[in-house]
């Protein structure tokens, strides 16, 4: 599998440094308040895992499942719901952690929906961020890093279910989604 990543853009150390600084910050942000954190199934579960572990704050876990890229490279921007959360979210505020912000499609959709429910808040986080492929005017409300307009593998981020468990984040090579 490392055969096929052209360059790693973070290594695992680079990853939890990032991690540890967006966990304090939310630790402070959300201190005293009740936080629900919601990770976007399955590229997030890694990051989501992460987080959560670096938060020092009373929480409740729960996920939802989305899909709008099946096995393509790219979004086909219709968005399914496949898991919704367990439990009710009114008058908690919500963190929507996702693996990487692309088209932004998603998580509008997302956001949109959960917004509907009334929680005191919606926030999102997320550990990757592709401003230039945004088609929805979405910024997340903590990020880790910007990443270039490049097909991006690793630490829960898939190209057709495969590359998730690297523990670095780099570039896939055409070739392989090319094919």
């Amino acid at each position: 599998m490392r055969q096929d990543v052209q360059q790693i853009l973070f290594s695992e150390s680079q990853i939890n440094e990032c991690i540890t600084k967006l966990g304090n910050q939310i630790t402070k942000d959300y201190k005293g308040k009740p936080l629900v954190v919601v990770g976007i199934l399955k590229g997030s579960n890694i990051f989501t895992s992460d987080l959560v572990r670096k938060i020092d704050l009373p929480l409740r876990m729960d996920f939802m499942a989305v899909s709008s890229y099946g096995n393509a490279t790219e979004s086909t921007g219709v968005v399914k719901i496949l898991k919704d959360l367990d439990r009710g979210i009114e008058g908690e505020h919500v963190l929507i952690v996702e693996d990487i912000v692309d088209s932004g499609l998603t998580l509008k959709y997302l956001k949109d929906i959960l917004l509907t429910r009334n929680p005191a808040s919606v926030k999102i986080c997320t550990l990757l961020d592709k401003p230039a492929r945004r088609k929805e005017a979405i910024t997340p409300d903590y990020m880790g890093f910007e990443v270039p307009d490049e097909f991006i593998v690793g630490y829960g981020i898939d190209y057709a279910e495969h590359y998730r468990n690297l523990p670095f984040i780099g570039i896939l090579k055409r070739e392989v989604y090319e094919k």
